[in-house]
């Protein structure tokens, strides 16, 4: 061998020197004759170094990589020649891969070495020995893909795959499922290694079944003969004769019948229900319009019997070990360990069915044989279902890059997809409801989950399987993003002044809000401060420069006007027969608030004058005719409105005022005249 002629070499004699003396300091640190656990990194990393000092650095790295490799392929045959994985002393070989992993890490060896010897190792084994392996594997997965997996995936690849071409999809299944396990966690997810890109399908696995010489299919056939004899029949039967001369009764209309469900017996479904493994297998087939009609009759047929077979749940008792059959292990080891509690379903599981005639009546009563074919049918029919027109279409617009090779000619017609539809439908509906409703549900939910992943799955080998692998986070970014989350959630104060806030200091040079409390701000001005506006506003008009200050002035000293007005009439009413248009309001309210002895004399006669009229009390019907009385002490002042009146400054504003106060002093007047002479008489 090529391990035994390079032994002669002298760099490599004294690497092998190194390598065992790296082994018996393994057995001193590791006292376990078992996998677990594996030789730590630090308690080796003097040795590993000094095993690099041996190969002189003048050599190229290749040259260093393959005197290392021949030493280690050395001690590897020489001790899986000595051992069996069942001895205490295969330790050794778990020791050197460990070994080998850390000089791979400290670039003393080619990355590939330890997935090759482990590739040699598989193939010197049996299947037992194999398990024991792949224990070996499954405890050291990270630490063999946390560096150069690039290097390595291909050998991994490549072993795995040798490894289930040697295994029994019927008899090793579980151990199957170990080493896909094992790729999918060892393998990125995003690794187009694993990935069916151009959509083939597995057509190699054909179901061989028993069919009977010259046996057509003839069920649909026969059912129209049927249906047409039916028809015939009706046609012919005669109708009762009638009367001559009598009155002709119609003929009574049968009603329609609702089309019984054809139920087949086993032995005719036979051939029928296994020739549709055929169209599971290669869906192409389907696009040919006859195969599409075969394959939906017979679709229909099968559920059609599965619904109207009473089911029966295989369980599966707690002394059988039949998980463990084939396996060649010990009861206990590895997945069998836990027979007891293993599902009903998945102990009943068969990667492939039998065919054969005596068993087709008990399969056709498993719940587990009925759920099989039933998802297969799903599967076949969410394939279907995204050849419709609008699948198609939404596909297209969202897709950025095609995969050619995903996208097929054939457009679903509406009859088919109304039928897609309706099967996928009762497909479901049974699923539900079988064996019970609360298992039923639970089933069918883990059904739509998985081909919900599954069309996932298909849309991105559809966009030519982007890389979904994530940059990672920068450390800039994770400063910034600390950051803010810190200035997001510390305290916080109230700022004594909101941003783009008013400022209201000028409220506090005024005096604040006692000054806002001082009631001459909110008081109606007295009649004295009214008149002085007035005279200071009629200064102003006299010497306005334009007209619209005029104006304003003019506004200004009516509106003032009126409010003096206004409080007189509050108080002494009798003052405002003196106010006249074109009159001096100063003079008028001036006497008033400041009364002499003219005005107090003539306000002593108008109260003789007021007083002579004794009338006595007047009752007067308010609006509502309530009868209030109403005494003559209680009126106001009388106005003559012929005595002669003051004059007045004459504005838009006074005279209008003027003129109202007229009108209501007169009918006020006239008014209690009335009253008088009615108190009289």
């Amino acid at each position: 061998m090529a391990a035994d002629s390079a032994a002669g070499l002298p760099l490599v004699a004294q690497t092998i020197t190194r390598l065992e003396a790296l082994l018996q300091r393994a057995r001193t640190l590791k006292r376990e004759a078992a996998i677990e656990p594996p030789l730590s990194t630090a308690d080796l990393v003097l040795d590993v170094d000094a095993l690099g000092h041996t190969i002189d650095e003048r050599y190229e790295q290749s040259y260093r990589f393959s005197v290392v490799e021949a030493a280690a392929r050395r001690i590897f045959y020489s001790l899986i020649y000595e051992t069996v994985t069942e001895d205490p002393n295969f330790v050794q070989v778990w020791n050197l891969l460990d070994i080998l992993l850390v000089c791979s890490d400290k670039g003393l060896c080619t990355p590939e070495l330890v997935p090759w010897l482990i590739e040699e190792l598989l193939d010197s084994q049996t299947t037992t020995g194999c398990r024991t392996v792949f224990d070996y594997l499954g405890s050291r997965r990270e630490r063999l893909a946390a560096k150069d997996f690039n290097k390595k995936h291909l050998v991994c690849l490549r072993f795995c795959n040798e490894l289930l071409r040697r295994l029994s999809r019927a008899e090793d299944a579980m151990f199957c499922g170990r080493v896909f396990f094992f790729l999918f966690q060892t393998f990125p997810l995003g690794d187009k290694s694993s990935v069916n890109l151009r959509g083939e399908f597995h057509i190699e696995n054909t179901t061989k079944f028993e069919e009977a010489d010259g046996e057509a299919m003839d069920v649909d056939d026969r059912a129209l003969e049927g249906d047409k004899a039916m028809a015939s029949i009706k046609a012919e039967t005669p109708q009762p004769p009638t009367k001559p001369g009598g009155k002709a009764t119609p003929a009574r209309v049968a009603p329609k019948k609702v089309p019984e469900e054809i139920v087949l017996s086993n032995n005719k479904l036979y051939p029928i229900f296994w020739r549709l493994q055929a169209d599971f297998s290669d869906p192409i087939r389907l696009f040919t319009k006859e195969n599409f009609e075969t394959f939906k009759s017979s679709l229909g047929h099968t559920l059609i019997k599965f619904k109207k077979t009473p089911t029966v749940v295989q369980t599966k008792a707690a002394g059988d070990d039949t998980s463990n059959r084939g396996l060649k292990r010990k009861h206990g080891d590895e997945e069998g360990a836990d027979t007891a509690g293993n599902n009903d379903l998945a102990a009943n599981y068969n990667p492939k069915y039998l065919t054969s005639r005596d068993l087709f009546d008990l399969e056709l009563s498993d719940l587990a044989f009925q759920r099989h074919i039933l998802l297969q049918s799903l599967i076949l029919i969410s394939f279907l279902l995204s050849l419709t027109a609008p699948a198609k279409t939404r596909l297209a617009s969202t897709l950025e890059t095609t995969n050619k090779s995903m996208i097929y000619p054939l457009t679903l017609s509406p009859e088919d997809t109304k039928w897609c539809q309706d099967t996928r439908n009762a497909i479901t509906d049974f699923l539900r409801q079988v064996p019970t409703l609360e298992e039923g549900r639970f089933y069918h939910r883990m059904v739509e989950t998985v081909l919900a992943r599954d069309r996932n799955w298909v849309r991105w080998k559809g966009e030519g399987c982007p890389s979904i692998v994530r940059e990672s986070v920068g450390i800039e970014s994770v400063q910034e993003a600390g950051k803010g989350a810190r200035d997001a959630t510390r305290l916080r104060r109230v700022p004594e002044r909101a941003g783009g806030a008013l400022d209201l200091g000028f409220l506090v040079e005024g005096g604040g809000l006692d000054a806002l409390r001082n009631p001459a701000r909110f008081a109606a001005p007295s009649v004295e401060e009214l008149v002085e506006g007035v005279k200071g506003e009629e200064l102003d008009l006299e010497m306005a420069m334009d007209e619209a200050e005029q104006e304003g002035l003019k506004n200004a000293i009516g509106s003032k006007t009126w409010r003096a007005l206004r409080q007189v009439r509050e108080t002494q009413l009798g003052m405002l027969r003196r106010v006249e248009v074109n009159g001096d309001l100063e003079v008028v309210l001036g006497k008033m608030a400041r009364p002499d002895e003219g005005v107090m004399n003539d306000v002593h006669e108008e109260g003789e004058e007021a007083a002579a009229l004794d009338i006595g009390d007047v009752v007067a019907d308010g609006p509502d005719h309530t009868g209030e009385e109403l005494k003559m002490e209680d009126v106001d002042e009388q106005v003559d409105p012929a005595s002669k009146a003051m004059p007045l400054p004459a504005t838009d504003m006074q005279t209008e005022a003027a003129k109202v106060i007229n009108m209501v002093d007169a009918d006020e007047k006239s008014g209690v005249a009335a009253d008088a002479e009615d108190g009289i008489a």
